[in-house]
């Protein structure tokens, strides 16, 4: 009997010791996406992390300690992101790689900034979640002012004296890109025919693609997500628009091939270099391969953040957030992206987004020189 509870005990010490030790990792998390819309962009957040996650404690943590990862949902609705936002600042995780929607990662910073919590997006690109001097917020990606511009010039020296017409889709994102891209456009000397809206989640756009084809549009530029810039391409081939469509960064899946089928042939966005042809990424993109995962999109810009965090807490010695956004801002980080460095904003300092052109087998490649 002595010696079974002898065991008892043994056994008993043995699990409060895995708890201790399971109480002393250091959890993280990533928000994105994982319902709705943009769940293709959320389970690209979700692989980059978990991989990074693993790859970090593998290599032995973050100052002796291993990391856990909390996943939240935020369905791209900003009343969602804050309550998400608000769970991580009270159960005191001091890093969220998130979000992916301009319009989830601007309201959620402000609970994170209270919480103490520091913010990395990867996909973000709305200039405002950058410019509102917010200690705790950075990015891994580039901004709408920088994308816009690229988009501008393409149209510009491309479509030179064609019709071109501008929509969006009221979201923070897909608005604010619109905006910029018109802006760069009208200063470069060009003025679009058409400038239209339409509400995320619409299914019937034969009132805007008979607008377009009522004023000959050559090249419709979209401001918004790949849902509905699949189905506006479809209904302009339906009704027989040869318009080439061209959109920003959240084409960069290729569920808007699954969308559009062979019609999605010519289809133009802008991005960042594709890192997966980067031969420092060799290694990972080999590995997510390895398990059936194309790490396209904002995957590895996922995994950057995780980087950028991990060694800025190593540089720093602690977790504690404003030490590491200290850290990050006067560093420079090795990443799968590239090196990175960040300015007093928390924008990075070296991004050129460049265009991609959907072929008919369902994958892109970027057109070289960009035509810029």
């Amino acid at each position: 009997m002595k010696s079974l509870k002898l065991i008892g005990l043994a056994f008993g010490a043995s699990i409060a010791l895995s708890s201790a030790a399971f109480a002393q990792d250091v959890t993280i998390a990533v928000a994105g996406p994982m319902t709705g819309g943009e769940s293709a962009f959320g389970r690209q957040m979700k692989n980059g992390a978990e991989m990074a996650v693993a790859d970090i404690n593998a290599a032995g943590g973050v100052n002796g300690k291993k990391l856990a990862l909390d996943v939240e949902d935020d369905a791209c609705d900003p009343k969602q992101a804050r309550s998400v936002a608000e769970k991580i600042a009270s159960a005191k995780i001091p890093f969220v790689a998130g979000h992916y929607c301009s319009s989830s990662s601007i309201p959620a910073s402000e609970a994170y900034a209270d919480g103490n919590v520091l913010e990395i997006t990867p996909a973000s690109t709305n200039p405002l979640f950058t410019e509102r001097k917010l200690w705790n917020v950075a990015r891994v990606c580039g901004r709408d002012d920088q994308q816009g511009l690229i988009a501008a010039q393409y149209i510009a020296k491309n479509f030179k004296g064609k019709n071109i017409a501008i929509l969006n889709d009221k979201t923070t994102y897909g608005k604010g890109l619109a905006d910029e891209t018109k802006k760069a456009l009208n200063k470069a000397g060009v003025t679009e025919k058409m400038y239209e809206s339409y509400n995320k989640g619409d299914k019937d756009f034969n009132a805007i693609v008979s607008r377009l084809k009522r004023d000959n549009i050559d090249l419709v530029y979209v401001g918004g997500y790949h849902q509905e810039s699949g189905l506006i391409l479809r209904q302009m081939r339906d009704q027989g628009l040869k318009t080439i469509l061209m959109a920003g960064d959240a084409l960069a899946d290729k569920e808007y091939a699954s969308i559009t089928g062979p019609a999605g042939e010519g289809t133009l966005f802008t991005f960042g270099p594709d890192p997966r042809d980067k031969p420092t990424a060799k290694k990972i993109v080999d590995a997510f391969k390895a398990k059936n995962i194309d790490p396209e999109g904002y995957t590895l810009y996922t995994y950057a953040a995780m980087q950028v965090w991990s060694q800025a807490a190593k540089k720093a010695g602690t977790t504690d957030a404003k030490k590491v956004m200290e850290a990050m801002k006067a560093g420079k980080w090795d990443t799968v992206i590239g090196p990175i460095e960040y300015d007093a904003k928390g924008d990075i300092k070296q991004l050129d987004y460049v265009v991609y052109k959907w072929d008919a087998k369902g994958g892109y490649t970027e057109i070289k020189g960009n035509g810029t």
